[in-house]
């Protein structure tokens, strides 16, 4: 069947849909968590459609979920404040509490969370249209990552219990919290990459205001109780609506500590803008990507093909690690073309709880257009769409678009697509490749593809300060969640990993003193009363 006719009948009845993942009614988010209640919203709602479309004889339309709350700056500044009353410059419950203490109520939080797991994995699926088996992995990988976060943290506590004596001082350094921080994700990773930095800034004792996604709102409703029962009052307080009206309210104040957000860089800057006191604010930033992938003429086609159409389409390209532009050597474009192009008619389009799905419907409003407007202009540009039914679309659904040969006067070749729309750009130096990337706006991550030494030394050397991560001969990716996670440019600030987050959600504090008998005195005696909670050799098994 081809293409056209296979997106003819894409969408299926509501009859159609399994009893196991149907949404029985819309899902009314009214509730949002301030002070460690759940209050009840009456005022405006934004409406949730999913990007599952239903045939309704004929006629096909996007499904309402349900509808979230449009908080008002009124009700962001009553959770900042409540974040700040919390903290209470540093002194409120949370921020002195014992590591210990900290680590436990997220074990709480974590137990109650499982208890959740099949309908945040549907709400996955239905928000966001992620596959069955990716949204599950997104919802494990994340338990797994707050584990990981608590282990590291014992380690870390564990480390610091010890003195240091250097030149006739003795001291100790512990990792204490910033403060106040505001916790935002994107839509593509609504659960992991929002948790990879809300669980590190609360466990290391800074207060929170969260404020989910924009898509990929109503999975977090199912944890909103176990959000209240888990902390203290005051400590996470998670708000709904525009950015324009909530976000930049608590910006302006000057009492945010922390920024904590995972989308574009333009709305970073936009943001870091409103802060009165910006070089009083740390910001931990995962933006935008335009990650290549430079095939060498001697590289191993079936581990390229294998990576390139992975790391391109995984998610319909909806990663910010994503492969967003290949660069083939010309002497092997034309088969390296050939074997993508059968890679990618096994994936199989359909909805995301269907068996072996691969390719989905996209979650934001616009985006076929959007695409459908640079493979235009990529055309119009002198490229052709290499596979049968590349750039055709169907309501939410875009199919894959394999643009070749793509140039510099494309808008493809600059902007991140975001999508299913794969660039190939055909090359006969290296240094071709090599300029683009030192040109780049973006730094986060490249892939090398190459047998030769000799070639990929050189290309390895020549990238080292341009991106955050080069991968050999396989996909950019985040993971393991152990290994640094950043970027550079426009890419990213600051450094994501498990033990990174720790430290950039914390700052090192100090006490010390010259070694004489009357401070060795003194500090033994603070030790054995355990006088303090801060100065003390305690730690955690």
């Amino acid at each position: 069947m081809k293409t056209h006719e296979k997106l003819n009948h894409l969408f299926p009845s509501e009859s159609d849909i399994p009893e196991t993942y149907r949404l029985h009614g819309l899902v009314e988010q009214k509730e949002y968590l301030i002070d460690g209640e759940l209050l009840t919203w009456e005022g405006e709602m934004s409406e949730v459609l999913s990007p599952i479309c239903i045939n309704d004889g004929g006629h096909i339309s996007q499904k309402c979920i349900g509808h979230t709350p449009l908080l008002t700056s009124q009700e962001a500044l009553h959770a900042l404040d409540a974040a700040v009353k919390a903290y209470d410059l540093g002194m409120g419950e949370w921020p002195t509490l014992s590591v210990g203490s900290r680590i436990h109520h997220v074990e709480k939080f974590l137990s109650a969370m499982r208890a959740k797991r099949q309908e945040v994995v549907n709400l996955l699926m239905w928000e966001i249209g992620k596959p069955l088996k990716d949204a599950e992995k997104e919802f494990d990988r994340t338990c797994v990552y707050i584990e990981d976060t608590i282990n590291q943290l014992k380690e870390l506590d564990r480390n610091s219990a010890r003195f240091d004596t250097e030149e006739g001082i003795v001291a100790q350094i512990r990792r204490v919290p910033l403060g106040v921080a505001l916790c935002m994700g994107p839509f593509n990773y609504p659960l992991n990459e929002t948790f990879t930095t809300l669980i590190p800034a609360l466990i290391m004792g800074n207060t929170v205001v969260f404020k989910p996604a924009k898509y990929g709102v109503l999975l977090i409703k199912p944890l909103l109780e176990a959000f209240r029962d888990s902390f203290p009052k005051g400590v996470i307080n998670i708000i709904y609506g525009r950015g324009r009206d909530t976000v930049g309210a608590m910006m302006e104040t000057g009492k945010l500590d922390v920024f904590a957000f995972i989308g574009t860089n333009k709305g970073a800057n936009d943001l870091k803008k409103l802060h009165p006191k910006p070089h009083r604010l740390r910001s931990i930033l995962g933006l935008d990507a335009k990650n290549p992938a430079i095939v060498l003429p001697d590289a191993d086609l079936e581990v390229a093909i294998q990576e390139c159409i992975t790391g391109s389409l995984s998610f319909n390209g909806q990663r910010c690690t994503a492969l967003k532009i290949l660069f083939v050597h010309d002497s092997i474009a034309d088969v390296f073309i050939e074997k993508y192009l059968q890679a990618l008619q096994k994936l199989q389009m359909g909805m995301p709880w269907e068996a072996g799905v691969s390719l989905t419907p996209l979650p934001e409003p616009g985006k076929t257009e959007y695409l459908n407007g640079l493979v235009q202009d990529a055309q119009q540009h002198g490229a052709k769409v290499m596979n049968e039914g590349g750039g055709l679309f169907n309501q939410t659904y875009f199919h894959p678009a394999v643009l070749y040969p793509v140039n510099a006067a494309m808008r493809v070749y600059r902007e991140e697509q975001f999508g299913p729309v794969v660039p190939i750009v055909p090359f006969s130096k290296v240094q071709e490749a090599i300029d683009y990337v030192r040109d780049s706006n973006y730094g986060q991550q490249l892939s090398i593809f190459s047998q030769d030494a000799e070639a990929v030394a050189h290309l390895i050397d020549s990238f080292a300060n341009q991106v955050g991560r080069i991968n050999l001969n396989a996909q950019c990716q985040r993971g393991p969640d152990t290994y640094p996670f950043n970027g550079r440019k426009d890419s990213a600030e600051g450094t994501l990993s498990v033990g990174d987050a720790l430290r950039a959600f914390s700052i090192r504090i100090m006490v010390a003193s010259k070694m004489n008998g009357t401070n060795k005195a003194l500090i033994g005696d603070i030790l054995q009363h355990r006088y303090s909670k801060f100065l003390t050799t305690d730690y955690l098994f």
